[in-house]
């Protein structure tokens, strides 16, 4: 296995022959540094065969701007990787939390994938993000609500996302999860093929190591917790392998 370049606001990961390719965006404050913040999970597929393109970023107001920086990026790594390495199969989309949005508002609708895993899909609007905003924005005259909102996400998932292969990972300790509303639009779309699967954890349980310890204490870490992000690999594994991409 290679180790970690960085491409443009991708950061890449090969193994020696890949087999597939996953395009990850994470959430929140651990979307800038993925590479770091999601490195167990990575190497971990990256181990097994799957190639990692994990987009860079700053989460803003404008989500919708996002999914589309996110996806010209990804496209953007997948012509160089094909150009060096050959064609491979769709590559499956991965996101957590706020990635799960991105990937879900990305311009193709979801077409040019096999397919997408969202684990701990999260949908709140701005001033439960960030609980001072309420407060401080209407004293600066900014903008105090996401592009969409989570109203309008959950519509547009309904109207425009086409992607009928969905894999939705819910945490079972997650206090912040919203994947119950995400089912529930992927369900309603004529097609959908959309599953829910409940795992043990909770909503940084995708985080490295260093990053639980970090914010929950050494109690977060244990041999159970190596075993549920096992799991999550030979899952997300399974589907990177496994996918065809849609016509829809």
């Amino acid at each position: 296995m290679s180790s970690w370049v960085r491409f443009r606001d991708c950061w890449t990961l090969y193994p020696r022959q890949p087999r597939g390719l996953v395009e990850f965006v994470g959430g929140s404050y651990l979307a800038a540094t993925p590479q770091i913040s999601y490195r167990r999970l990575l190497e971990g597929l990256a181990a097994r065969g799957v190639a990692v393109h994990a987009w860079s970023y700053v989460p803003g107001f404008d989500h919708q701007l996002q999914a589309r920086e996110a996806w010209s990026a990804m496209r953007a790594c997948r012509t160089r990787m094909q150009d060096r390495l050959g064609q491979l199969s769709p590559p499956l989309r991965l996101g957590h939390s706020l990635g799960c949005k991105l990937h879900l508002l990305a311009p193709d609708g979801g077409r040019n994938c096999s397919g997408l895993v969202a684990l701990s899909f999260n949908n709140f609007t701005a001033d439960q993000s960030i609980p001072l905003l309420g407060v401080v924005a209407p004293s600066l005259g900014v903008n105090t609500e996401f592009s969409p909102s989570p109203k309008e996400t959950l519509r547009l998932i309904k109207r425009q996302y086409l992607q009928p292969r969905n894999q939705v990972v819910r945490f079972n300790r997650d206090q912040i999860d919203q994947s119950l509303d995400l089912i529930t639009a992927l369900q309603c779309r004529q097609g959908d093929r959309s599953e829910l699967l409940k795992l043990p954890g909770d909503h940084l349980t995708p985080a490295s190591a260093g990053l639980r310890r970090q914010f929950l204490g050494d109690w977060a870490e244990g041999s159970d917790r190596q075993q549920q992000v096992n799991r999550l690999q030979d899952l997300i594994t399974s589907w990177a392998l496994s996918g065809t991409v849609s016509s829809g």
